[in-house]
């Protein structure tokens, strides 16, 4: 059965998950997923690999994106953001048959990527939540430019119109496929310490 979760309020610092769930970070291109695991986790955006964090395992797509290399050069960029993506999924897939907790980032929030995801956990047994960072359009834009890597308008705007929809399905208890789901703001977010997977659902 899935229980409605409200917004975190901003008071709280840590969110707690089951032990060995998949709690993947989802939030409009720019909005901060990456800044937030990068303090959460004491990364520093140089990574290629996951990182093992406490009994945690990090993946960030960025991890992906960096071990590719802008590889294969002669390959058009859909084939290597094609790349990167499946490369990303995969390291997702090893950690959960590993039997790890996993928090990802993802900024993919379409209903089939989400169901994808939610397979993935089922077929090792692991709980699917959603955390979801949401920063307003105009945060988000100002993220993709300090990062200097700024989405075409018409994919922006496809990416907005389904973190609208997830966001407000989210803010109403309706999580499938997800166990769950956390909206935070980006207050709420900068104030949050830690995630841990103690068995607890959130």
């Amino acid at each position: 059965m899935v229980v409605s979760v409200p917004a975190v309020p901003p008071t709280a610092g840590t969110l707690r998950y089951p032990a060995g769930a998949l709690v993947i970070l989802t939030g409009l291109p720019g909005a901060g997923k990456s800044t937030l695991l990068r303090r959460l986790y004491g990364l520093d955006g140089t990574e290629d690999v996951p990182v093992a964090v406490g009994g945690v395992t990090v993946i960030d797509s960025a991890q992906s994106r960096a071990w590719w290399g802008g590889r294969p050069a002669w390959a058009p960029k859909p084939v290597r953001t094609a790349l990167v993506f499946a490369t990303h999924v995969w390291r997702i897939r090893r950690a959960l048959r590993a039997g790890q907790a996993v928090v990802a980032h993802n900024r993919g929030c379409g209903p089939v990527v989400l169901r994808a995801f939610a397979w993935l956990a089922g077929r090792s047994g692991a709980a699917f939540h959603l955390l979801l960072l949401d920063a307003t359009a105009e945060a988000a834009l100002a993220g993709q430019r300090a990062r200097g890597r700024v989405v075409p308008a018409r994919t922006f705007a496809a990416h907005r119109r389904r973190w609208a929809a997830l966001v407000t399905r989210a803010r109403s208890g309706l999580h499938a496929p997800a166990a769950g789901a956390h909206v935070l703001d980006r207050a709420a977010a900068d104030l949050l310490v830690s995630i841990d997977f103690d068995g607890a659902a959130p």
